[in-house]
């Protein structure tokens, strides 16, 4: 289904412009090299546009935000737009702060996206214009008595912005206008350790800057080979009686071992 998809990593090696936070940036950029990609991480004015142009995507992850890092992303974003590049955001604990809200609607006010990913409490914030969140952890979560709700939603969201909408959790939904997604890969460690989320958007942003003219069916690849890596992660790390550094180790072991018949084989998904 998605093997085109994880061949044109392989052959590409698109090299993802990340502006992202300071917490996982380590994390980000080895998970990067493992999909297939190449990672570059630059955030100062003075150069987002350059390094911007000689990408294949851009990911914005407002994670640990700051008046500096504001002003690079918007100026990357709108430098990735003259060029057609795809653009990622990830609205880390967007409802969290007035600062974190505001800077979402900013950045999506001043830049295109072409996916927007994150968790239930971080999208439906940007569908309401407002919203609770814990932290940066998922305030609610996708299941079965309220998933044709969310759907309808993100189907909304991602008319009015023209975006992939990736709401991801321990049910994940990839939603572009009137097709969907339901993605049920994963393993709930994934959540204990930090970073799982800013690794996909990554990710993604991989699998789109190689596939720029398949972005829904990118991002829905990118979310399944993630979780698949959990799952995969999680048996191998009780294997060997290891904890969450294990896990993280795996984790990423897994995603740079993935290809597509072993993804076309674990992946559990159903379109809409």
């Amino acid at each position: 289904m998605f093997e085109n998809i994880l061949e044109n990593v392989a052959m590409q090696t698109p090299l993802v412009h990340n502006i992202t936070n300071y917490v996982t940036v380590n994390d980000v950029a080895n998970i990067v090299l493992a999909c297939g990609g190449s990672p570059i991480m630059a955030d100062d004015l003075t150069e987002v546009e350059e390094i911007t142009s000689i990408c294949s995507s851009l990911v914005l992850n407002i994670g640990t935000l700051n008046a500096r890092t504001i002003l690079s992303m918007i100026k990357a974003g709108k430098k990735a737009n003259e060029l057609g590049l795809p653009v990622i955001l990830d609205p880390v604990g967007a409802g969290a702060s007035k600062l974190r809200t505001n800077m979402t609607f900013k950045l999506l006010e001043e830049v295109k996206f072409s996916v927007i990913r994150g968790n239930i409490s971080e999208i439906k914030t940007i569908y309401a214009g407002s919203g609770l969140t814990k932290g940066v952890d998922a305030a609610e979560s996708i299941e079965d008595e309220n998933i044709n709700e969310i759907i309808q939603l993100t189907k909304d969201l991602s008319i009015g912005t023209g975006a992939v909408i990736a709401t991801t959790g321990a049910t994940d939904l990839v939603v572009h206008h009137e097709k969907a997604y339901i993605i049920k890969n994963g393993h709930p460690m994934m959540s204990k350790i930090t970073g799982s989320g800013c690794m996909l958007s990554a990710v993604i942003g991989a699998y789109c800057g190689a596939n720029p003219e398949q972005l829904i069916d990118s991002t829905a690849a990118a979310v399944c080979a993630m979780g698949l890596s959990g799952e995969l992660a999680y048996q191998k790390t009780i294997a060997t009686g290891g904890g969450t550094s294990s896990f993280r180790t795996h984790f990423i072991d897994y995603v740079s071992k993935l290809d597509s018949s072993l993804l076309k084989e674990g992946m559990k998904i159903e379109s809409r």
